[in-house]
């Protein structure tokens, strides 16, 4: 339910021309329901380690499936952003989970092959968003991007009443006031973000807000019986690093779904199904590695596989900076095919350091942080790789300047991985 999120980009132009919108109020769909689902989701994490991961589940399903129902029915643009954020609700509880929720039925030495289990299928609905709703929305129109999913989330919600209940435990304190805190800082953090393209006094007033929401919730933390997050984590280094590297990949890999639609909208005969295909190119690649780096991770040290996954992003971003015209969409593909392998062989080894590390009690707090990183680098590569492709672009329109731009632009993202992998070695070698 939460990757096919990525077909509502497909249905863009369609919702902008039926509720006769101008194109830049068509952020507002992405803000409200990332907005919601990741200031909340370490909060939902912290609740499921309470109450167990089946309910919280059940609730985000339940919730899910009203919200796509309203989205599909929403009568003005209004509507269409409250429901967004309902089911940002929803899929904060679903995501937050989701790790957790499928390592607790299974063996503790099976933990890496489900991960990896996991993140393939979180590939494989990431793959049919712009796939297989491009051809959606072509023939029924922009609300087929939330109506579609109406039903698959009833038949989650339906199956997820077969898990197993968890034994009853003891009940432990909800630190209320700090969920409200972070919910409060992460949303700043994420508005102040969004703001950077074209920064004024609200972009200043979001990030003092953040800042001084993220102090008071640390503050606030170190001194709960059972916090929300246990900063003492941070004091491992490998941790707090692999963190910074999640949310840094996940940025530069946001280039693709970024820039590469308007790359291809504007090879001329291209069609939107075939648009859709070409993008997800990139998420099979994560379907492939994932089986592969849960092999991986029973000979080789999750930080080999970290690394192996930075080299091949940076190698594909670098692929795609070659493409030119429709003649070079094959050189795209493969490059595309490259830089998501390489985000699923880091994205299994990240979660395996990440549930590794935090006790088995806090898992649900552990999917949850993995998540909220993953999404914070999407939106900082929405915003900064927006910005320099602007920077880039300059006031020149025309193809030469477009494909001169958009090349720099991939370069500048393949370098992030890059550095990434010279940064531990550098690290390495102090140590």
């Amino acid at each position: 339910m939460v990757p096919l999120d990525s077909a509502v980009n497909i249905g863009f132009p369609a919702i902008v021309g039926h509720f006769g919108l101008a194109i830049p109020t068509i952020q507002w769909v992405v803000i409200a329901y990332v907005l919601t689902q990741t200031s909340l989701m370490l909060s939902f994490g912290r609740i499921g380690d309470m109450l167990g991961y089946r309910r919280i589940f059940l609730f985000g399903t339940g919730i899910s499936t009203v919200a796509f129902a309203a989205c599909a029915l929403a009568p003005s643009f209004a509507a269409l952003l409250g429901a967004r954020i309902v089911q940002g609700i929803g899929a904060g509880l679903i995501l937050s989970c989701g790790p957790a929720l499928a390592t607790s039925l299974f063996p503790e030495a099976m933990r890496t092959r489900i991960l990896a289990r996991y993140m393939t299928m979180f590939g494989i609905g990431w793959a049919l968003g712009p796939s297989v709703f491009g051809l959606l929305v072509d023939r029924f129109g922009w609300s087929a991007v939330f109506s579609v999913r109406a039903p698959i989330a009833l038949a989650a919600f339906v199956l997820g009443w077969t898990l197993p209940r968890r034994p009853r435990s003891a009940p432990e304190p909800f630190d209320a006031a700090g969920g409200a805190l972070l919910a409060l800082a992460l949303s700043c953090l994420l508005l102040a973000l969004n703001r950077l393209r074209l920064p004024g006094a609200d972009t200043a007033l979001f990030a003092a807000i953040a800042a001084a929401g993220f102090a008071l919730f640390y503050r606030r933390e170190r001194h709960f019986v059972r916090p929300i997050i246990d900063f003492d984590l941070f004091r491992n280094g490998d941790f707090t690093v692999v963190n910074a590297m999640n949310v840094l990949i996940n940025l530069a890999a946001f280039a693709i779904m970024l820039l590469a639609p308007f790359y291809l909208s504007r090879i001329p005969g291209l069609s939107l199904p075939v648009a859709g295909l070409v993008l997800a190119v990139s998420p099979l690649g994560v379907v492939l590695a994932a089986p592969v780096a849960g092999r991986l991770a029973l000979s080789c040290a999750p930080r080999l596989i970290v690394l192996s996954g930075c080299g091949l992003c940076s190698v594909g971003l670098f692929g795609i900076s070659l493409s030119g015209g429709a003649a070079e969409i094959p050189v795209l593909a493969v490059s595309m095919a490259i830089q998501g392998f390489g985000l699923g062989l880091f994205q299994v080894a990240y979660f395996d350091v990440v549930t590794a590390t935090i006790p088995v009690h806090d898992r649900g707090v552990a999917g949850a942080l993995g998540m909220a990183t993953r999404t914070i680098g999407n939106v900082m590569g929405a915003t900064v790789l927006m910005l320099v492709f602007q920077l880039l672009l300059g006031s020149g329109g025309d193809g030469e300047t477009f494909q001169a731009a958009f090349q720099a632009t991939f370069r500048i993202a393949a370098a992030i991985p890059a550095g990434l992998i010279l940064l531990d070695a550098v690290s390495r070698r102090r140590r």
